[in-house]
């Protein structure tokens, strides 16, 4: 563990499960998606609806397993993700209405498995320390990140381009040659 959450007052469980919400609220945008990746604000690493979807369910179940082991008293297995270096084939399919099921359906079952664990836990659980590693609630605080999602963002939104090479939407290329 590298960062340090801030504790707040929420529910670890409802936390986790509101950013869930947030992540299908934008993926609900992407069917909108022309093909093109995005290059994430670190500049390192591109992403597309598939990638930014499997990475939030892949962070989802590392940690749900991550948060499990701590309970246990046990060490939590060791980290051989590729995580976000790796951009998969399958990652760059176009993002369907079915794809938005799917990842709905997905997704809105691991948030509510963390609602019901965590909020289950007696709450004198989720600040318990468990050095060196963090709490339950910095964990969930973790992982209630939209991150990957915000790669891509709300694609109704007007904004500018950052698909890889810079390039212009074509929106905003037919209105420079109409002369808007």
């Amino acid at each position: 563990m590298t960062a340090e959450p801030t504790s707040g007052a929420t529910q670890p469980g409802d936390l986790v499960a509101a950013s869930v919400n947030r992540v299908l609220g934008l993926a609900a945008t992407w069917l909108a998606w022309d093909g093109q990746p995005y290059v994430a604000e670190d500049g390192e690493r591109i992403y597309t609806p598939h990638k930014a979807i499997r990475r939030h369910a892949d962070h989802l179940i590392d940690h749900l397993a991550h948060i499990e082991s701590v309970l246990a008293g046990e060490q939590p297995a060791a980290d051989r993700w590729h995580a976000s270096l790796v951009t998969l084939a399958s990652d760059w399919a176009m993002f369907t209405e079915a794809d938005l099921n799917e990842a709905q359906q997905r997704l809105s079952r691991l948030g509510a498995m963390y609602r019901l664990r965590l909020n289950a836990l007696d709450p004198a659980e989720w600040d318990l320390s468990r050095q060196p590693d963090w709490t339950v609630r910095q964990i969930a605080e973790h992982v209630a990140s939209t991150w990957y999602a915000d790669q891509i963002g709300d694609l109704t939104a007007t904004r500018q381009s950052r698909h890889l090479g810079g390039q212009a939407s074509d929106d905003a290329v037919e209105a420079q040659y109409m002369g808007q």
